[in-house]
């Protein structure tokens, strides 16, 4: 069993990863976080470096805090809610855990491809968090 969180490195990915957090330990299980990016011709290597860098501040960071975790950078072409979708059945997920951003009147018609897909497919339940007010 373990909690799964999509992370970006926004204000909402990092609310995420957060509250994530916080479940990990309160249900005393494994964080497992996927960064999801649909990679190819499109992921610059200054962009890939970035995440790189990005992935290791979030291991460091879940290491001091104690939790036990998972660091998975996926590039495979696939839209974000399938990895997430993907990896949750695969460690038997009890929750996943997903940052949602304020849309436009239009944004709002779609919501958010990813996170809708999330929300109707998740073989368990979704937290939806919103980013802090005051980003950290």
């Amino acid at each position: 069993m373990a909690v799964v969180v999509g992370f970006v490195a926004t204000n909402e990915g990092r609310a995420a990863l957060r509250r994530a957090a916080e479940e990990a330990r309160l249900r005393r299980t494994r964080l497992v976080v996927i960064n999801s990016n649909r990679g190819g011709k499109d992921l610059s290597s200054a962009d890939a470096e970035r995440y790189d860098s990005e992935l290791a501040s979030v291991r460091r960071e879940l290491t001091d805090a104690g939790i036990d975790h998972e660091v998975r950078q996926l590039v495979r072409g696939q839209e974000p809610a399938e990895d997430l979708i993907a990896v949750a059945q695969e460690v038997g997920a009890e929750v996943i855990v997903i940052g949602l951003r304020r849309r436009t009147p239009v944004g709002k018609l779609i919501l958010g491809s990813n996170a809708q897909r999330i929300l109707l497919d998740a073989p368990c339940p979704v937290l939806a968090v919103k980013a802090d007010q005051v980003p950290s």
